[in-house]
């Protein structure tokens, strides 16, 4: 009789922590789930910072994030010593004067994120050479391969909502620039496309010291502080 009830006794302790146990199962789901779902929000906010571009794609990224960073020196590795200079490079100007991160220009589409990632781990990018300071420089891209992937124009990369507005919060147009720039010098303004219209890169680089390229053909076009004239670009922006 008493081994009776012993068997029924551990029979029902066992019942109840097979029941206890089932019960822990949902927490431990539910504690496992908001780990993952923090962990994601916190690596996405993190993809969102510079940082991440240079400590996931370190190799090709550093000369970049430099620019922008500190903006000590230029992707070429040239030395940039005043705050002029710095601020001819547009990435630097529009981190300090606008607090604009990378995916703030470089605006992501997820499929050209992915093919971009895939291209990084097998090592399938193109590499124009080291600059000066011993680091990976890739090949430049024009302004209509920046903004393929999201379809949109040219000038898009730089006019749009989210940066250049005129004062009632319209995009700024070519128009609006030449008008802004008209007082910049009487017979040389830059916006006025009197040869053709060209890419915004053409003179504003963005990782580089921005160049005045009216200055290629006329030696009187006015080039703003910390900027560089054409032929002084060809000497130093070269790796």
């Amino acid at each position: 009789m008493a081994e009776e009830e012993k068997v029924e006794t551990t029979e029902a302790a066992d019942t109840k922590a097979a029941k206890k146990g089932k019960k822990k199962w949902p927490v431990v789901v539910g504690v496992v789930a908001v780990v993952i779902v923090a962990a994601g929000a916190g690596f996405w906010v993190w993809h969102e910072q510079p940082s991440f571009c240079a400590a996931i794609c370190h190799t090709p990224m550093d000369a970049y994030l430099e620019t922008y960073d500190s903006g000590n020196y230029d992707k070429y590795g040239n030395e940039l010593t005043s705050e002029d200079q710095k601020n001819a490079m547009m990435a630097y100007l529009h981190k300090t004067e606008a607090g604009t991160t990378c995916l703030g220009c470089h605006q992501p589409v997820i499929t050209e994120q992915v093919t971009e990632g895939m291209n990084w781990i097998s090592g399938n990018y193109e590499v124009a050479g080291e600059n000066k300071q011993g680091e990976t420089v890739l090949e430049t891209r024009d302004i209509s391969e920046l903004v393929a992937a999201r379809g949109a124009e040219d000038d898009e990369f730089c006019l749009n909502s989210g940066c250049h507005t005129n004062a009632d919060g319209s995009v700024m147009t070519r128009d609006d620039l030449v008008a802004l720039t008209a007082d910049l010098s009487s017979t040389r303004n830059p916006h006025v496309a009197q040869h053709g219209e060209y890419s915004c890169t053409q003179c504003h680089k963005g990782h580089a010291q921005s160049v005045n390229y009216c200055s290629s053909c006329h030696s009187d076009a006015p080039i703003p502080e910390g900027w560089l004239s054409a032929s002084d670009a060809k000497k130093v922006q070269t790796l």
